[in-house]
């Protein structure tokens, strides 16, 4: 095992990214297992904590088959996979339709009341508990530039050997500390890899309560 648990592995990982702490970075969990990671991170760095939900947008027909993913207020689409099946955007507006409302329905349990961070012009740090695949890691980093993020740096304690992010995420920075040998499943690097619980990610979000509102801009009034 490389990590007894998210938060000591978390703590490990910020060890790795001090460098950014002058940037006035956003830290940005992906629920739910890379919020507690996300949290010692922000911790560490001084910085406001959020999540990036997101949802994948299915194929019609072809659900395991992604086509673009959505975050909050934010499409991305694989243009070249909706040209090439040729699906019209009343289709794409009715996967959109349906995913975005279980989007908002876990913000919700999330936040509360409580509003976004306003990532326009900000160093953001993607952080998520491992990377397998990466599919979703890659989606948040899209997600996370179309919000407006000037800088993306993807963060996580550990990953297959040789992994990095593509080209597509457009990812400025990766910092993985582990990327051993024989890697099969990330829950396999960590003693204690228990589900963390909505309730878990409401609490670290409500103990770093953004300080910035989307609505008010970088610095607020």
């Amino acid at each position: 095992m490389l990590f007894r648990d998210r938060v000591d592995a978390g703590r490990r990982l910020a060890g790795h990214l001090e460098h950014l702490r002058t940037e006035r970075p956003v830290v940005v969990g992906l629920p739910r297992g890379g919020v507690p990671v996300a949290a010692q991170v922000a911790d560490a760095l001084a910085a406001p904590l959020d999540v990036i939900v997101v949802r994948k947008l299915g194929v019609p027909g072809r659900e395991e088959f992604a086509m673009g993913a959505i975050g909050e207020g934010v499409r991305v689409l694989d243009d070249e996979t909706v040209t090439r099946l040729g699906i019209g955007p009343r289709q794409i507006e009715e996967v959109e339709r349906r995913e975005r409302s279980e989007l908002e329905r876990r913000l919700r349990r999330y936040r509360g009341e409580g509003g976004p961070l306003e990532l326009e012009g900000r160093t953001v740090i993607l952080v998520d508990d491992g990377v397998a695949t990466g599919a979703t890691a890659t989606a948040a980093c899209r997600i996370a530039r179309a919000e407006g993020a000037a800088r993306v740096v993807l963060a996580v304690p550990v990953a297959p050997r040789g992994w990095s992010p593509p080209p597509e995420a457009r990812v400025d920075e990766f910092v993985c500390p582990e990327q051993p040998a024989g890697f099969m499943a990330i829950g396999q690097w960590y003693d204690d890899f228990s589900q963390t619980s909505d309730e878990e990610v409401a609490s670290a979000l409500s103990a770093h309560r953004p300080d910035t509102p989307r609505d008010q801009g970088p610095h607020g009034d």
